[in-house]
């Protein structure tokens, strides 16, 4: 019996690359999709597992009367504080690391040959993820193209979106991480889904 080569992609991307839009055009084509974003929000949300050593360490009031983390104190925290911020990672992506590989255990059980890890932060954790995948597939966009698209859904000013995209890697050094690379700019959705099912015959799907 000969055994299909199982392929994990890491999918990263800037704010408003598009990257959770290409995520779903992978979902489509059939492969399984794991969103290390949405792990992170329910592990902080009502009844996340995370919550007990978040109240411990940052103290009760970091969790809001809906029994979730209050993400705007603790954003403001976190920007204040770069200890904060890594004791909350501390928290939080063992957690993750933890969830991704039940979920991935659980795809592979059920015969899927291509995860794509949905990671918007994978350049910037270093070889935590790069160790993990086989591939990392960039979404690209310049950075105008970012600041509108995410100033246009989000309702939030340009020095803010900067400042965002500011925390975040830069395009060089996503592009030079970069195994493939998405582009989209310039694309209207059918376009967008035409590149990704073209690259996702690659991997079997």
């Amino acid at each position: 019996m000969v055994h299909q080569r199982i392929w994990r992609l890491g999918l990263t991307g800037g704010i408003g690359s598009g990257k959770s839009t290409v995520a779903g055009f992978w979902a489509q084509r059939g492969a399984t999709v794991i969103d290390a974003d949405a792990i992170s929000r329910q592990l902080t949300g009502p009844s996340g597992r995370a919550l007990e050593a978040i109240a411990q360490t940052f103290g009760p009031h970091m969790i809001g009367p809906d029994g979730a983390m209050d993400r705007q104190a603790m954003r403001t925290r976190v920007f204040q504080d770069p200890f904060a911020k890594r004791q909350l990672e501390g928290i939080i992506h063992p957690l993750v690391s933890l969830i991704t590989a039940e979920q991935t255990h659980a795809a592979i059980e059920q015969g899927q040959h291509c995860l794509v890890f949905d990671v918007p932060l994978l350049v910037e954790s270093g070889e935590r993820w790069r160790r993990q995948v086989d591939r990392v597939v960039v979404v690209d966009c310049d950075q105008d193209t970012q600041r509108q698209r995410v100033m246009k859904r989000s309702g939030l000013s340009e020095p803010e979106v900067d400042r965002i995209i500011a925390q975040q890697a830069q395009r060089l050094e996503r592009l030079a991480c970069a195994d493939i690379v998405i582009v989209n700019q310039g694309l209207d959705f059918d376009e967008l889904s035409t590149q990704v099912a073209q690259l996702a015959a690659d991997f079997g799907l």
